[in-house]
């Protein structure tokens, strides 16, 4: 289904994601301030480009948001962000709004004024940096439909409790699912008669509250969550 999204974001930001969705065949509309950036824009994509302030409702009406199925705020400065995210829900009626949260302390903010996702980049990043140094063999990647679902990559140690069992009997709980293996790098779909061997890397989908037992049930080892 073709979507129609308007975005407002850092001009190599803009040009990088406008191509994307273009190339899926949405429809893009783009709002920057800055005219030279407008104009280097509207050059390179087969996309609609305004110039003007994202957070005013007049160019919001010139850019057609009242039609617009999704709105992208993805600039650097968390007010804006916001501002555009509570225009789009509230008084152009946009359907879905996402932002990137610059600062990771306005995430939740984010979420209860206008956003229906919010997340931040510098708060991934860090969780990864300290996970990586604690847990090598855990990897808590981003969580999905807005935190209800964890994405985990697994690495099995030898001395990991799953290691010689069939997937069926590594003890995962109701809403834990592994839905692929990576086995010296050779993609697996497992099923319940699948081995889990040493150095198998799983792909682990959990509920957040099975995302602790599974992880343990597999690794002996937690992150939290």
């Amino acid at each position: 289904m073709s979507l129609r999204v308007l975005i407002l974001a850092e001009e190599r930001s803009a040009y990088f994601l406008s191509r994307r969705l273009l190339d899926a065949g949405h429809e893009v509309v783009v709002v920057h301030e800055s005219e030279s950036a407008c104009r280097s824009l509207a050059h390179q994509l087969d996309a609609t480009v305004v110039c003007g302030d994202a957070t005013d409702p007049r160019v919001l009406e010139d850019a057609g948001a009242g039609s617009a199925d999704a709105v992208l705020a993805l600039s650097g400065e968390d007010a804006r962000n916001l501002a555009l995210c509570q225009l789009a829900r509230l008084r152009f009626r946009v359907p879905r709004a996402l932002a990137v949260v610059n600062d990771p302390d306005n995430e939740e903010v984010f979420r209860k004024l206008g956003a229906e996702i919010a997340f931040s980049p510098t708060r991934v990043l860090a969780d990864l940096v300290e996970q990586r140094a604690q847990f090598a063999d855990i990897t808590h990647l981003i969580p999905v439909a807005d935190g209800r679902v964890h994405l985990t990559e697994v690495k099995l140690s030898q001395d990991a409790p799953a290691v010689g069992r069939l997937l069926k009997d590594a003890g995962l709980p109701t809403g834990a699912i592994v839905a692929y293996l990576l086995r010296n790098d050779e993609p697996l779909v497992p099923h319940g008669q699948t081995q889990l061997l040493e150095g198998d890397r799983l792909m682990l989908v959990t509920l957040p509250g099975t995302h602790t037992v599974a992880l343990d049930a597999l690794t002996a080892r937690t992150l939290g969550g």
